[in-house]
């Protein structure tokens, strides 16, 4: 369920690149707006979190746990050869989570994809179709205490 904070502001960065899908345990869950891979955005929702020893211990457990969840789940989805997990913060300091499908037949497999190309955005559908798929994979975690 989520809660607005009014302490917290996504980067705008993010939020341009991005749709808000749901919001767990203090965690913005988002979907990438590219339609070249499966990549979800993990935001921690508190005010000034750059590092991960920036988060409060249930939060940081709850942010690893989050993103092993989706990353399962995004893997049997996407059926993807690989999920990638990461977090960089050179160009947007706020904390954040990538989790990303990777198939070994994508355009920059190996690599990272950080800064690779142009996005190429979904098309209306695709987004509401990921979205829903999405929200339906998120309603059946539990929620930390």
């Amino acid at each position: 369920m989520m809660q607005d904070r009014p302490d917290f502001e996504i980067d705008h960065r993010l939020a341009a690149m991005s749709v808000h899908i749901d919001r767990f345990a203090d965690i913005d869950i988002r979907l990438v707006n590219d339609s070249r891979y499966h990549w979800l955005i993990l935001v921690p929702a508190l005010p000034d979190i750059v590092e991960v020893d920036d988060l409060p211990p249930p939060t940081a457990g709850a942010l690893f746990k989050l993103a092993g969840e989706l990353g399962a789940w995004l893997k049997a989805y996407a059926k993807a050869d690989k999920i990638n997990i990461a977090m960089i913060g050179n160009v947007v300091p706020q904390m954040h989570v990538h989790v990303v499908a990777r198939h070994i037949d994508d355009e920059h497999w190996p690599d990272p994809i950080w800064g690779r190309g142009a996005p190429v955005p979904l098309p209306d559908d695709g987004v509401a179709a990921r979205k829903a798929a999405l929200q339906a994979a998120t309603t059946g975690l539990a929620q930390p205490e």
